[in-house]
Protein backbone atom coordinates (compact mmCIF):
# COMPACT_ATOMS: atom_id res chain seq x y z
CA UNK A 1 0.00 0.00 0.00
CA UNK A 2 1.55 3.29 -1.12
CA UNK A 3 1.32 6.00 1.55
CA UNK A 4 4.10 8.32 0.37
CA UNK A 5 1.89 11.40 0.05
CA UNK A 6 0.55 10.94 3.59
CA UNK A 7 4.11 10.55 4.88
CA UNK A 8 5.20 13.74 3.15
CA UNK A 9 2.24 15.70 4.50
CA UNK A 10 2.82 14.38 8.02
CA UNK A 11 6.45 15.49 7.87
CA UNK A 12 5.36 18.94 6.77
CA UNK A 13 2.58 19.09 9.36
CA UNK A 14 5.03 18.36 12.18
CA UNK A 15 6.85 21.59 11.34
CA UNK A 16 3.63 23.59 11.63
CA UNK A 17 1.28 21.81 14.03
CA UNK A 18 2.19 20.30 17.44
CA UNK A 19 2.76 16.59 16.83
CA UNK A 20 1.60 17.09 13.26
CA UNK A 21 -2.08 16.78 14.22
CA UNK A 22 -4.90 18.92 15.57
CA UNK A 23 -6.09 16.26 18.01
CA UNK A 24 -3.64 13.86 19.72
CA UNK A 25 -5.01 10.38 18.95
CA UNK A 26 -4.80 11.07 15.21
CA UNK A 27 -1.00 10.90 15.41
CA UNK A 28 -0.92 7.05 15.71
CA UNK A 29 1.45 7.34 18.69
CA UNK A 30 0.02 4.35 20.55
CA UNK A 31 -0.10 2.06 17.51
CA UNK A 32 3.07 3.20 15.75
CA UNK A 33 3.50 4.30 12.18
CA UNK A 34 2.21 7.45 10.54
CA UNK A 35 -1.36 8.65 10.11
CA UNK A 36 -3.19 8.55 6.80
CA UNK A 37 -4.20 11.96 5.48
CA UNK A 38 -7.77 11.76 4.27
CA UNK A 39 -8.90 13.48 1.08
CA UNK A 40 -12.56 12.53 0.97
CA UNK A 41 -15.15 10.13 2.35
CA UNK A 42 -18.38 8.60 1.12
CA UNK A 43 -20.71 6.09 2.72
CA UNK A 44 -18.71 3.64 4.84
CA UNK A 45 -15.38 4.48 3.18
CA UNK A 46 -12.48 6.87 3.58
CA UNK A 47 -10.11 7.74 0.73
CA UNK A 48 -6.63 9.02 1.51
CA UNK A 49 -4.39 11.38 -0.45
CA UNK A 50 -2.56 8.40 -1.98
CA UNK A 51 -5.78 6.97 -3.40
CA UNK A 52 -6.19 4.15 -0.86
CA UNK A 53 -9.67 3.16 0.26
CA UNK A 54 -10.62 2.07 3.79
CA UNK A 55 -13.75 0.71 5.43
CA UNK A 56 -14.21 3.23 8.22
CA UNK A 57 -15.13 2.22 11.77
CA UNK A 58 -14.01 5.48 13.36
CA UNK A 59 -16.69 7.57 11.64
CA UNK A 60 -15.16 10.85 12.82
CA UNK A 61 -15.23 9.35 16.36
CA UNK A 62 -18.95 8.63 16.23
CA UNK A 63 -21.07 11.33 14.61
CA UNK A 64 -21.30 9.85 11.10
CA UNK A 65 -24.07 7.41 11.98
CA UNK A 66 -25.49 7.69 8.44
CA UNK A 67 -22.06 7.20 6.93
CA UNK A 68 -20.08 9.91 5.18
CA UNK A 69 -21.66 12.54 2.94
CA UNK A 70 -25.24 11.21 3.00
CA UNK A 71 -27.15 12.87 0.17
CA UNK A 72 -29.95 14.25 2.36
CA UNK A 73 -27.55 15.91 4.79
CA UNK A 74 -25.23 17.34 2.13
CA UNK A 75 -28.21 18.75 0.22
CA UNK A 76 -29.55 20.41 3.37
CA UNK A 77 -26.14 21.94 4.17
CA UNK A 78 -25.75 23.33 0.64
CA UNK A 79 -29.18 24.91 0.78
CA UNK A 80 -28.51 26.42 4.20
CA UNK A 81 -25.11 27.78 3.13
CA UNK A 82 -26.75 29.77 0.36
CA UNK A 83 -28.50 31.78 3.09
CA UNK A 84 -25.26 32.55 4.95
CA UNK A 85 -22.96 30.65 7.28
CA UNK A 86 -23.34 32.51 10.58
CA UNK A 87 -25.57 35.29 11.89
CA UNK A 88 -24.80 35.76 15.57
CA UNK A 89 -28.56 36.09 16.03
CA UNK A 90 -31.45 33.71 16.81
CA UNK A 91 -32.86 31.44 14.10
CA UNK A 92 -35.94 29.27 13.71
CA UNK A 93 -33.61 26.32 13.12
CA UNK A 94 -32.33 26.53 16.70
CA UNK A 95 -35.88 26.30 18.03
CA UNK A 96 -36.62 23.34 15.77
CA UNK A 97 -33.52 21.43 16.90
CA UNK A 98 -34.24 22.18 20.56
CA UNK A 99 -37.76 20.78 20.12
CA UNK A 100 -36.39 17.65 18.45
CA UNK A 101 -33.86 17.09 21.23
CA UNK A 102 -36.42 17.60 23.97
CA UNK A 103 -38.78 15.17 22.25
CA UNK A 104 -36.07 12.52 22.30
CA UNK A 105 -34.68 13.46 25.74
CA UNK A 106 -37.62 14.53 27.96
CA UNK A 107 -35.21 15.14 30.86
CA UNK A 108 -33.83 18.10 28.87
CA UNK A 109 -36.64 20.53 29.66
CA UNK A 110 -34.55 23.47 28.47
CA UNK A 111 -31.57 23.34 26.14
CA UNK A 112 -28.63 25.56 25.24
CA UNK A 113 -26.70 24.96 22.00
CA UNK A 114 -22.93 25.46 21.92
CA UNK A 115 -20.09 24.58 19.54
CA UNK A 116 -18.46 21.47 21.05
CA UNK A 117 -18.87 18.72 23.59
CA UNK A 118 -16.07 20.19 25.69
CA UNK A 119 -17.86 23.53 25.84
CA UNK A 120 -21.17 21.85 26.68
CA UNK A 121 -19.67 19.88 29.58
CA UNK A 122 -17.84 22.92 30.94
CA UNK A 123 -21.08 24.91 30.85
CA UNK A 124 -23.19 22.15 32.41
CA UNK A 125 -20.79 21.89 35.34
CA UNK A 126 -20.79 25.65 35.78
CA UNK A 127 -24.57 25.82 36.05
CA UNK A 128 -24.58 22.78 38.38
CA UNK A 129 -22.20 24.65 40.65
CA UNK A 130 -24.34 27.75 40.44
CA UNK A 131 -27.47 25.79 41.29
CA UNK A 132 -26.01 23.92 44.28
CA UNK A 133 -23.65 26.69 45.42
CA UNK A 134 -20.98 23.99 45.81
CA UNK A 135 -17.60 23.67 44.05
CA UNK A 136 -16.53 20.01 43.94
CA UNK A 137 -17.30 17.55 41.16
CA UNK A 138 -17.06 13.76 41.05
CA UNK A 139 -16.03 12.02 37.84
CA UNK A 140 -15.02 8.47 36.96
CA UNK A 141 -11.58 7.13 36.06
CA UNK A 142 -11.27 6.59 32.32
CA UNK A 143 -14.23 8.79 31.40
CA UNK A 144 -13.30 11.72 29.16
CA UNK A 145 -15.42 14.84 29.18
CA UNK A 146 -13.32 17.20 27.09
CA UNK A 147 -10.12 19.01 27.90
CA UNK A 148 -11.28 21.67 30.37
CA UNK A 149 -8.94 21.96 33.36
CA UNK A 150 -10.88 20.28 36.14
CA UNK A 151 -11.85 17.27 34.00
CA UNK A 152 -8.42 16.02 32.98
CA UNK A 153 -7.85 14.13 36.22
CA UNK A 154 -7.68 10.39 35.44
CA UNK A 155 -9.39 10.99 32.09
CA UNK A 156 -9.76 8.57 29.22
CA UNK A 157 -9.56 9.03 25.44
CA UNK A 158 -6.31 10.63 24.25
CA UNK A 159 -4.87 10.84 27.74
CA UNK A 160 -5.32 7.10 28.18
CA UNK A 161 -3.95 6.45 24.71
CA UNK A 162 -0.81 8.50 25.29
CA UNK A 163 -0.33 7.37 28.88
CA UNK A 164 -0.69 10.89 30.30
CA UNK A 165 -2.22 10.62 33.80
CA UNK A 166 -2.92 14.33 34.18
CA UNK A 167 -1.96 17.39 32.18
CA UNK A 168 0.65 20.02 33.00
CA UNK A 169 -0.88 23.46 32.93
CA UNK A 170 -3.77 22.51 35.20
CA UNK A 171 -3.45 24.40 38.51
CA UNK A 172 -3.60 22.42 41.72
CA UNK A 173 -6.43 24.68 42.83
CA UNK A 174 -8.52 23.31 39.96
CA UNK A 175 -7.61 19.68 40.51
CA UNK A 176 -8.45 19.79 44.22
CA UNK A 177 -12.10 20.35 43.32
CA UNK A 178 -12.26 17.08 41.36
CA UNK A 179 -12.88 13.71 43.02
CA UNK A 180 -12.57 10.47 41.07
CA UNK A 181 -14.02 7.00 41.50
CA UNK A 182 -13.69 3.73 39.55
CA UNK A 183 -16.41 3.29 36.94
CA UNK A 184 -19.15 0.85 38.00
CA UNK A 185 -18.07 1.12 41.67
CA UNK A 186 -21.15 2.43 43.49
CA UNK A 187 -19.71 1.71 46.95
CA UNK A 188 -16.83 4.12 46.41
CA UNK A 189 -19.28 6.73 45.15
CA UNK A 190 -21.45 6.31 48.22
CA UNK A 191 -18.43 6.70 50.49
CA UNK A 192 -17.21 9.81 48.66
CA UNK A 193 -20.68 11.34 48.84
CA UNK A 194 -20.82 10.59 52.57
CA UNK A 195 -17.46 12.29 53.11
CA UNK A 196 -17.92 15.27 50.79
CA UNK A 197 -21.69 15.80 50.56
CA UNK A 198 -21.62 19.43 51.66
CA UNK A 199 -19.25 20.44 48.86
CA UNK A 200 -20.28 18.13 46.00
CA UNK A 201 -22.02 20.03 43.24
CA UNK A 202 -22.38 17.26 40.68
CA UNK A 203 -21.50 13.78 39.55
CA UNK A 204 -20.68 13.49 35.85
CA UNK A 205 -20.22 10.30 33.84
CA UNK A 206 -20.65 8.68 30.48
CA UNK A 207 -23.63 6.39 31.13
CA UNK A 208 -21.96 4.09 28.61
CA UNK A 209 -18.23 4.68 28.81
CA UNK A 210 -16.74 5.18 25.37
CA UNK A 211 -13.41 6.86 26.02
CA UNK A 212 -11.54 3.96 27.60
CA UNK A 213 -13.04 1.69 25.01
CA UNK A 214 -16.67 0.70 25.39
CA UNK A 215 -17.51 -0.19 28.99
CA UNK A 216 -21.22 -0.72 29.69
CA UNK A 217 -22.70 0.13 33.08
CA UNK A 218 -23.19 -2.81 35.40
CA UNK A 219 -26.83 -3.69 36.15
CA UNK A 220 -28.10 -1.36 38.86
CA UNK A 221 -25.12 1.00 38.72
CA UNK A 222 -26.91 3.92 37.07
CA UNK A 223 -30.06 3.56 39.17
CA UNK A 224 -28.00 3.48 42.38
CA UNK A 225 -26.09 6.54 41.20
CA UNK A 226 -29.37 8.32 40.50
CA UNK A 227 -30.58 7.48 43.99
CA UNK A 228 -27.49 8.62 45.90
CA UNK A 229 -27.29 11.92 44.03
CA UNK A 230 -31.00 12.65 44.46
CA UNK A 231 -30.86 11.84 48.18
CA UNK A 232 -28.00 14.30 48.71
CA UNK A 233 -29.00 17.22 46.50
CA UNK A 234 -26.21 16.53 43.99
CA UNK A 235 -26.75 17.24 40.29
CA UNK A 236 -26.38 14.12 38.13
CA UNK A 237 -24.94 14.87 34.67
CA UNK A 238 -24.99 12.33 31.86
CA UNK A 239 -22.35 13.00 29.22
CA UNK A 240 -24.09 11.53 26.17
CA UNK A 241 -21.85 13.17 23.60
CA UNK A 242 -21.09 9.68 22.24
CA UNK A 243 -24.15 7.66 23.30
CA UNK A 244 -26.77 10.30 22.50
CA UNK A 245 -28.75 9.23 19.40
CA UNK A 246 -26.12 6.49 18.91
CA UNK A 247 -27.41 3.61 21.09
CA UNK A 248 -31.05 4.74 21.02
CA UNK A 249 -32.92 7.75 19.70
CA UNK A 250 -33.27 8.85 23.33
CA UNK A 251 -29.70 7.95 24.25
CA UNK A 252 -28.49 5.78 27.11
CA UNK A 253 -30.99 7.34 29.50
CA UNK A 254 -33.86 5.98 27.42
CA UNK A 255 -32.12 2.64 26.99
CA UNK A 256 -31.67 2.19 30.75
CA UNK A 257 -34.65 4.19 32.01
CA UNK A 258 -32.66 6.70 34.09
CA UNK A 259 -33.46 10.43 34.26
CA UNK A 260 -30.42 12.66 34.96
CA UNK A 261 -30.66 16.29 36.04
CA UNK A 262 -28.52 17.54 33.15
CA UNK A 263 -27.47 15.97 29.85
CA UNK A 264 -24.65 16.85 27.47
CA UNK A 265 -24.89 16.07 23.75
CA UNK A 266 -22.70 16.52 20.69
CA UNK A 267 -21.47 14.61 17.64
CA UNK A 268 -24.62 13.20 15.98
CA UNK A 269 -26.75 16.31 16.66
CA UNK A 270 -24.42 18.22 14.33
CA UNK A 271 -24.42 15.68 11.52
CA UNK A 272 -20.63 15.90 11.25
CA UNK A 273 -20.34 19.65 11.85
CA UNK A 274 -19.11 21.21 15.15
CA UNK A 275 -21.89 21.36 17.72
CA UNK A 276 -22.72 20.64 21.34
CA UNK A 277 -25.71 21.03 23.62
CA UNK A 278 -26.53 20.83 27.29
CA UNK A 279 -29.87 20.87 28.99
CA UNK A 280 -31.98 19.55 31.81
CA UNK A 281 -34.31 20.58 34.59
CA UNK A 282 -35.95 23.95 34.04
CA UNK A 283 -35.03 25.32 37.48
CA UNK A 284 -31.36 24.62 36.80
CA UNK A 285 -31.24 25.84 33.21
CA UNK A 286 -33.09 29.07 34.07
CA UNK A 287 -30.00 30.14 36.01
CA UNK A 288 -28.15 30.65 32.71
CA UNK A 289 -27.81 34.20 31.37
CA UNK A 290 -29.80 36.11 30.33
CA UNK A 291 -32.45 34.35 32.46
CA UNK A 292 -30.12 34.10 35.43
CA UNK A 293 -26.65 34.95 36.74
CA UNK A 294 -24.62 31.98 35.41
CA UNK A 295 -22.81 33.28 32.33
CA UNK A 296 -22.18 31.35 29.13
CA UNK A 297 -22.03 32.64 25.58
CA UNK A 298 -20.68 31.79 22.13
CA UNK A 299 -20.58 33.54 18.77
CA UNK A 300 -21.08 30.34 16.77
CA UNK A 301 -23.56 28.67 19.15
CA UNK A 302 -26.50 27.35 17.15
CA UNK A 303 -24.61 27.79 13.88
CA UNK A 304 -27.17 27.42 11.05
CA UNK A 305 -25.09 24.94 9.05
CA UNK A 306 -24.45 22.66 12.04
CA UNK A 307 -28.07 22.81 13.17
CA UNK A 308 -29.27 22.06 9.64
CA UNK A 309 -26.95 19.06 9.34
CA UNK A 310 -28.13 17.80 12.72
CA UNK A 311 -31.80 18.09 11.86
CA UNK A 312 -31.28 16.29 8.56
CA UNK A 313 -29.45 13.48 10.37
CA UNK A 314 -32.05 13.09 13.10
CA UNK A 315 -34.80 12.92 10.48
CA UNK A 316 -33.17 9.82 8.98
CA UNK A 317 -32.70 8.23 12.40
CA UNK A 318 -36.45 8.39 13.04
CA UNK A 319 -37.12 6.01 10.15
CA UNK A 320 -38.53 2.80 11.54
CA UNK A 321 -36.04 -0.04 11.94
CA UNK A 322 -32.83 2.02 11.76
CA UNK A 323 -31.58 1.10 15.23
CA UNK A 324 -32.63 -2.54 14.84
CA UNK A 325 -30.52 -2.86 11.70
CA UNK A 326 -27.55 -1.15 13.37
CA UNK A 327 -27.87 -3.56 16.28
CA UNK A 328 -27.91 -6.58 14.00
CA UNK A 329 -24.90 -5.49 11.95
CA UNK A 330 -22.92 -4.60 15.06
CA UNK A 331 -23.70 -7.93 16.72
CA UNK A 332 -22.58 -9.77 13.59
CA UNK A 333 -19.31 -7.84 13.47
CA UNK A 334 -18.53 -8.33 17.16
CA UNK A 335 -19.29 -12.05 16.94
CA UNK A 336 -17.12 -12.43 13.85
CA UNK A 337 -14.12 -10.68 15.38
CA UNK A 338 -14.51 -12.72 18.55
CA UNK A 339 -14.56 -15.98 16.58
CA UNK A 340 -11.47 -14.91 14.63
CA UNK A 341 -9.60 -14.35 17.89
CA UNK A 342 -10.82 -17.63 19.38
CA UNK A 343 -9.44 -19.63 16.46
CA UNK A 344 -5.94 -18.37 17.24
CA UNK A 345 -6.27 -18.62 21.01
CA UNK A 346 -5.52 -14.92 21.46
CA UNK A 347 -7.43 -13.64 24.49
CA UNK A 348 -9.83 -10.80 23.76
CA UNK A 349 -12.85 -9.33 25.49
CA UNK A 350 -15.63 -7.95 23.32
CA UNK A 351 -17.76 -5.13 24.71
CA UNK A 352 -20.68 -3.59 22.86
CA UNK A 353 -23.78 -1.47 23.31
CA UNK A 354 -25.73 -1.00 20.11
CA UNK A 355 -23.48 0.22 17.30
CA UNK A 356 -20.48 1.08 19.48
CA UNK A 357 -18.02 -1.68 20.35
CA UNK A 358 -14.45 -2.47 21.41
CA UNK A 359 -12.19 -5.48 21.12
CA UNK A 360 -9.96 -5.41 24.20
CA UNK A 361 -6.79 -7.50 23.97
CA UNK A 362 -7.24 -8.96 27.42
CA UNK A 363 -8.98 -12.02 28.86
CA UNK A 364 -11.19 -9.59 30.80
CA UNK A 365 -13.75 -8.93 31.96
CA UNK A 366 -13.52 -5.16 31.37
CA UNK A 367 -15.66 -3.18 33.80
CA UNK A 368 -13.59 -0.05 34.53
CA UNK A 369 -10.35 1.74 33.69
CA UNK A 370 -8.20 -0.57 35.84
CA UNK A 371 -9.38 -3.64 33.95
CA UNK A 372 -9.31 -1.90 30.55
CA UNK A 373 -5.67 -0.91 30.95
CA UNK A 374 -4.69 -4.55 31.43
CA UNK A 375 -5.06 -4.84 27.65
CA UNK A 376 -2.05 -5.71 25.51
CA UNK A 377 -1.69 -2.40 23.68
CA UNK A 378 1.30 -3.59 21.67
CA UNK A 379 -0.69 -6.48 20.26
CA UNK A 380 -3.60 -4.15 19.52
CA UNK A 381 -1.23 -1.91 17.58
CA UNK A 382 -0.12 -4.89 15.49
CA UNK A 383 -3.74 -5.88 14.90
CA UNK A 384 -4.60 -2.30 13.92
CA UNK A 385 -1.89 -2.21 11.24
CA UNK A 386 -2.75 -5.66 9.88
CA UNK A 387 -6.34 -4.46 9.46
CA UNK A 388 -5.25 -1.15 7.96
CA UNK A 389 -3.15 -2.95 5.36
CA UNK A 390 -6.31 -4.80 4.32
CA UNK A 391 -8.27 -1.59 3.98
CA UNK A 392 -10.05 -1.57 7.36
CA UNK A 393 -9.69 1.64 9.39
CA UNK A 394 -10.10 1.09 13.13
CA UNK A 395 -9.42 3.56 15.93
CA UNK A 396 -5.64 4.08 16.31
CA UNK A 397 -5.95 3.32 20.02
CA UNK A 398 -6.96 0.36 22.16
CA UNK A 399 -8.93 2.74 24.36
CA UNK A 400 -11.46 4.04 21.86
CA UNK A 401 -14.72 2.73 20.46
CA UNK A 402 -15.46 1.41 17.01
CA UNK A 403 -18.69 2.61 15.39
CA UNK A 404 -20.99 1.36 12.67
CA UNK A 405 -23.21 3.38 10.36
CA UNK A 406 -26.31 2.74 8.31
CA UNK A 407 -23.99 2.86 5.27
CA UNK A 408 -22.09 -0.28 6.29
CA UNK A 409 -23.40 -3.21 4.26
CA UNK A 410 -23.45 -6.92 5.01
CA UNK A 411 -20.65 -7.28 2.48
CA UNK A 412 -18.62 -4.67 4.39
CA UNK A 413 -19.11 -6.62 7.61
CA UNK A 414 -18.06 -9.87 5.91
CA UNK A 415 -14.96 -8.21 4.47
CA UNK A 416 -14.04 -6.88 7.91
CA UNK A 417 -14.48 -10.26 9.59
CA UNK A 418 -12.38 -11.91 6.89
CA UNK A 419 -9.68 -9.27 7.45
CA UNK A 420 -9.82 -9.95 11.19
CA UNK A 421 -9.20 -13.68 10.64
CA UNK A 422 -6.11 -12.81 8.57
CA UNK A 423 -4.94 -10.22 11.10
CA UNK A 424 -5.22 -12.58 14.09
CA UNK A 425 -3.28 -15.27 12.25
CA UNK A 426 -0.40 -12.83 11.81
CA UNK A 427 -0.21 -11.88 15.49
Amino acid sequence: MNTSRSAKLFSEAQQLIPGGVNSPVRAFRSVGGQPRFIKRAKGARLYDVDGNSYLDYVLSWGPMILGHAPASVISAIKKAAENGTSYGAPTELEVTLAKEIRGAFPSMEKIRLVSSGTEAVMSAIRVARGFTKRDTILKFEGCYHGHSDYLLAKAGSGLATLGIPDSPGVPDDFAKHTLTAPYNDIRTVQQLVKEHRERLACVILEPIAGNMGVVPPDPGFLSALRQVTADNGIVLIFDEVISGFRVHYGGAQALYGIKPDLTVLGKIIGGGLPVGAYGGRKEIMDLIAPSGPVYQAGTLSGNPLAVTAGLATLKQLKVRGVYKKLEEKSATLAKGIGEAAKKTGIPVTQTRVGSMLTTFFTAGPVVDWNTAKQSDTKRYGQFFHHMLEQGVYLAPSQFEAAFLSTAHTSADIEKTIKAAHTAFKKL
